[in-house]
């Protein structure tokens, strides 16, 4: 690395058409004409609660180890088909199933076999710089100074990641709004979330 490098920190505030703040999203900067960096030796948590996935949303760097626990009193029988990942997993209370890999970038939709509202997400990035907007729809990452695409996710944002992106340059602090361009898809979890339309599942 350069020793002409220096850290940046950019604040993401991410916003539907009405300006409306868009909580929970999962905000990545992906460096122009740089290889990816390795993933840290890490392990992420998705919890079962009350018989909902938690959180609602994960986002973990490609080849992050995924553990799920299982902290309610009852068995779940989770499950993937997506092509990011495939895997079948029997949750009981008090056992605790082996951490998955999650090698391919991209969303792992999760559903469990024995409550079928139960419905939760991995979404798996190339890039060592990531975070999640607050329920002001900001969020913030630190990151050398450099080029960068600017991209967000969220299982209710029908536009593909790469149709609305940003490019930035980073050479110290900046803000950034991000303007979701389409209409939310509909919020299959609303029963659980009255008080906020789009609410932060978490």
């Amino acid at each position: 690395m350069s020793s002409m490098s220096y850290a940046g920190n950019i604040e993401v505030t991410v916003v539907d058409k009405q300006q409306n703040a868009l909580p929970n999203v999962v905000v990545y900067l992906i460096p122009n004409g740089q290889s990816p960096l390795a993933s840290a030796d890490s392990i992420s948590i998705m919890d079962q609660v009350n018989t909902q996935f938690h959180p609602h949303i994960l986002a973990v760097q490609r080849n992050t180890q995924v553990s799920f626990p299982n902290s309610d009193s009852i068995q779940h029988h989770v499950y993937s088909f997506s092509a990011a990942k495939v895997f079948e997993l029997e949750l009981y209370k008090g056992l605790r199933a082996n951490p998955l890999m999650f090698e391919k970038a991209g969303v792992v939709e999760l559903g469990c076999n024995v409550h079928d509202w139960m419905l939760g997400y991995i979404y798996v990035v190339d890039t060592p710089y990531f975070s999640q907007t607050d329920a002001l729809g900001k969020a913030s990452v630190t990151l050398p100074d450099g080029e960068y695409a600017l991209n967000a996710w969220h299982s209710r944002i029908s536009d593909k990641p790469e149709s609305f992106y940003l490019k930035v340059s980073i050479q110290g602090d900046k803000q950034v709004t991000m303007t979701v361009p389409s209409a939310l898809l509909p919020d299959v979890n609303a029963y659980e979330n009255s008080d906020n339309e789009f609410g932060d599942y978490e």
